[in-house]
């Protein structure tokens, strides 16, 4: 792989440790890592890209995603409803969907991620009817090009012992425990740099039993992963822990051994001050994901008293059945302003949003190698060119979740280019769509 050079970047906002942000910079990368950063470096037989007029950020971080739901978008019948009339709604579709929906869902999802300057993304794959495997999303990402940290999830509990989803999405929880193994085994890669990494991830307390939980917490560490799962969603979650297990859902992440810097929790909107206190104080991981919290009014995550504690937060689009999109630069924009609504117009600024979106997410998945720019770090980039009608008249360049492009120019990804000019290299996505709205139109005629 060839040197690549980034020359005359107008403002590159680092998220370094110093939170630097440098005007007139270039950006060398060798062998996929940020190799220098300065004034008028030489070329030196380097591929050049020139960043005038442009921001340079890190490739933004999405920690919460379910890339199968792209295929589910604005469902009749589920657009108005709260989080468990919504996925009553949309569980029977879903059943319908096998390896070659799993794999096209996964592909629109990670390419509309990619193009609004993501690098980096989870996904909580936690159904695999028909044949599906966790396989089918890794190898979407592959072709893709994002870096990649999917979650093995799983369902145990149907409905005839008392769970949310229908019978026929649930799995044993033998088998649920071999395959995160086998997963783990074949594609799980722990080394600085790695595309994939793999976790384990049951759905959420109401989908499977406390043996799966505590199990899968006794696995993940034997294995060294992280943890993943849904938590303190809505009232409803609320209401579901306190009648079911008789506790608070942080006191029964805690009781099960989900707690800890290598566990990242879903939503958590309802938390209360002791379980921001127990999360600050083990290191336990948020991914937030106000619009979907907002499309299923679900309510507002306390992510201010979460950061002022010290509990490590990222962002999420989560699933696109929910959003109803992917876009992270905007995700990172909702969050400024609904802590603004609930906080006051101080409560968050542009830069601290940004920083969530990226460093913030990058810490959530254990990912310090990510989500900054220095000499060392992984080459993941997004360059926003500001000369558009959004910037505009603003005065500030780097503030750009207040005026600023939604769309990134150019995105590189482990030194290579995955975005270019505003289009994705890696595949055609005119045909990407048209075959996405195939099989979205066979499961509407099923359905």
């Amino acid at each position: 792989m060839s040197d690549l050079l980034i020359q005359n970047i107008d403002t590159l906002i680092t998220m370094d440790d110093d939170r630097r942000e440098l005007s007139g910079v270039d950006i060398r990368v060798r062998g996929g890592v940020i190799a220098e950063i300065g004034q008028g470096l030489a070329v030196n037989g380097a591929e050049t890209l020139n960043a005038k007029g442009c921001v340079v950020t890190p490739g933004l971080v999405n920690t919460h995603h379910h890339l199968y739901q792209s295929m589910t978008r604005a469902v009749p019948g589920a657009q108005d409803a709260l989080l468990f009339g919504w996925l009553q709604k949309l569980y029977p579709i879903w059943s319908m969907m096998g390896p070659e929906e799993m794999f096209v869902s996964a592909q629109v999802g990670l390419a509309e991620l990619a193009l609004s300057g993501c690098t980096l993304s989870s996904d909580h794959l936690y159904l695999y009817p028909n044949g599906a495997r966790l396989d089918d999303t890794i190898h979407a990402a592959k072709e893709i090009g994002l870096r990649f940290h999917p979650t093995r999830g799983a369902m145990s509990i149907g409905e005839s012992d008392g769970g949310l989803p229908p019978d026929a999405l649930v799995e044993r929880e033998e088998a649920i425990l071999n395959d995160c193994i086998r997963v783990i085994d074949v594609h799980h890669d722990a080394a600085e740099g790695s595309m994939v990494r793999v976790g384990i991830a049951p759905c959420s307390p109401f989908s499977v039993s406390r043996e799966l939980m505590r199990d899968a917490a006794l696995l993940a560490r034997d294995k060294g992963v992280m943890l993943h799962t849904h938590l303190a969603e809505n009232d409803e979650d609320i209401a579901y822990s306190l009648a079911k297990f008789g506790c608070r859902p942080g006191q029964y992440a805690e009781d099960l051994g989900w707690t800890g810097p290598d566990v990242w929790h879903a939503h958590c909107v309802k938390l209360d001050g002791a379980e921001i206190d127990l999360f600050a104080r083990t290191r336990t991981g948020v991914a937030h994901c106000p619009c979907s919290n907002c499309r299923l009014g679900s309510g507002i995550a306390p992510v201010r008293a979460m950061r002022d504690a010290g509990v490590p937060v990222g962002l999420g689009v989560d699933g696109s059945a929910s959003n109803d999109a992917g876009n992270l630069v905007l995700e990172a924009r909702q969050t400024m302003l609904l802590q603004r609504v609930l906080n006051g117009a101080d409560a968050m600024s542009p830069r601290e949003a940004l920083e969530i979106a990226t460093r913030g997410g990058a810490d959530v998945l254990g990912r310090p190698d990510c989500g900054r720019l220095a000499v060392g770090k992984r080459a993941d980039i997004a360059i926003w060119d500001t000369r558009g009608v959004e910037s505009a008249g603003s005065w500030d360049p780097a503030a750009i979740l207040l005026a600023g492009p939604v769309r990134v120019r150019d995105l590189i990804v482990e030194g290579r280019r995955v975005v270019a000019e505003g289009q994705l290299s890696t595949l055609d996505m005119g045909q990407l769509v048209e075959k996405q709205n195939r099989l979205a139109r066979a499961l509407a005629e099923r359905a």
